[in-house]
């Protein structure tokens, strides 16, 4: 319409020959600026985090968006996929990320335990893809975790699985590759650097642009021995999991030493209980594990999306995996992190 006005009132200024700013010129001047100001109207805000943030990499210490800022995602974890399998469904990720805020979330691919990835590969892989395709399709980060603590038994396996993702899902800036949930008490540099070697170099076959994390020694807890022990692969980050109630002061500077030797850190799991994942909550020490990853721009996946029966799960048992609980099924935990999550992604 506004178009149609301006060429009406140019036909009128040429076939009279104005020769000064009648008010037919102004108006069309007015016009054009209001068209030169709907030109340089900024494009509407992203609505997604993948939006948002676009390819995530790591610059030193953190990790970055595509414009090179420092980005803290905060998000949930998938319980073991063969053990709370109903939850890995589109209207899981769905839900969490429109009710939780969440805007990465972290599928945990059970390995060598019962059910897992070494006997029933199709079927935990079915699960683990279609929480991927459901993390695209709403615009957040996916983590995919190889969840296991003795990984370095099944070496081939796990290369064989991220070939497979990286290949599947490496051109989406989404993905992000957790290729150890907790090692144990075994060497970092005789088997854990090793390991991680041989299985980003699979995943850089098909992807060389998403981030890597890898798991520390000692529940990947032993960050600090990462340091002048990185990986050669520029885009890795370094797996530290805590539980509030348990670890406090000393992991804390463990983490900031490693942190001041520009070893980037990516709490993976956390809870806001004892390290059984189960006992007392202390809110104090949460508050403190909130406030220290803040400050250094920490992403983190709250364990986690689950009913089982304790304390560190999110749901109370009977709830659904396709989402839509009340607040009457959130357990306490639960209900701290979606605060959390609310007030700050």
């Amino acid at each position: 319409m506004k178009l149609v006005k301006f060429i009406f009132l140019l036909i009128f200024i040429v076939f009279f020959g104005c020769s000064s700013k009648t008010d037919a010129v102004l108006e069309t001047e007015e016009i054009l600026e209001v068209q030169k100001e709907e030109s340089e109207t900024p494009e509407a805000i992203a609505n997604t985090a993948v939006e948002e943030y676009g390819q995530l990499r790591v610059d030193g210490k953190n990790m970055v968006d595509e414009d090179g800022d420092p980005v803290q995602l905060r998000g949930m974890s998938l319980f073991w996929s063969q053990w709370m399998g109903e939850f890995y469904t589109k209207e899981t990720v769905k839900w969490l990320k429109e009710d939780w805020n969440i805007n990465i979330i972290r599928a945990s691919m059970g390995v060598e335990d019962d059910g897992g990835y070494l006997t029933n590969a199709v079927t935990e892989k079915a699960k683990v893809f279609e929480v991927i395709d459901a993390a695209i399709e709403e615009g957040i980060y996916v983590l995919v975790d190889w969840h296991s603590h003795h990984a370095e038994d099944y070496v081939e396996e796990a290369k064989s699985f991220f070939a497979e993702v990286a290949e599947k899902y490496g051109e989406y800036p989404n993905i992000i590759y957790e290729t150890y949930n907790e090692p144990l008490d075994v060497s970092w540099e005789a088997v854990l650097k090793p390991y991680h070697e041989a299985v980003v170099a699979e995943i850089r076959k098909y992807d060389s642009n998403n981030i890597v994390v890898c798991g520390t020694r000692n529940w990947s807890q032993g960050v600090s021995e990462v340091i002048g022990n990185k990986l050669a692969d520029s885009n890795i980050m370094y797996t530290l999991h805590y539980y509030a109630s348990t670890h406090k002061e000393e992991l804390r500077n463990a983490a900031q030493t490693a942190l001041d030797n520009d070893v980037p850190l990516f709490v993976t799991e956390y809870g806001v209980t004892e390290y059984t994942g189960d006992g007392v909550i202390d809110i104090a020490s949460v508050e403190e594990w909130w406030a220290f990853l803040d400050a250094n721009a920490i992403s983190w996946c709250n364990w986690s999306v689950a009913d089982k029966e304790e304390n560190s799960a999110a749901l109370k048992p009977g709830s659904s995996g396709l989402g839509g609980w009340s607040i009457s099924e959130i357990t306490q935990s639960g209900q701290m992190v979606r605060e959390e999550m609310k007030e700050k992604n």
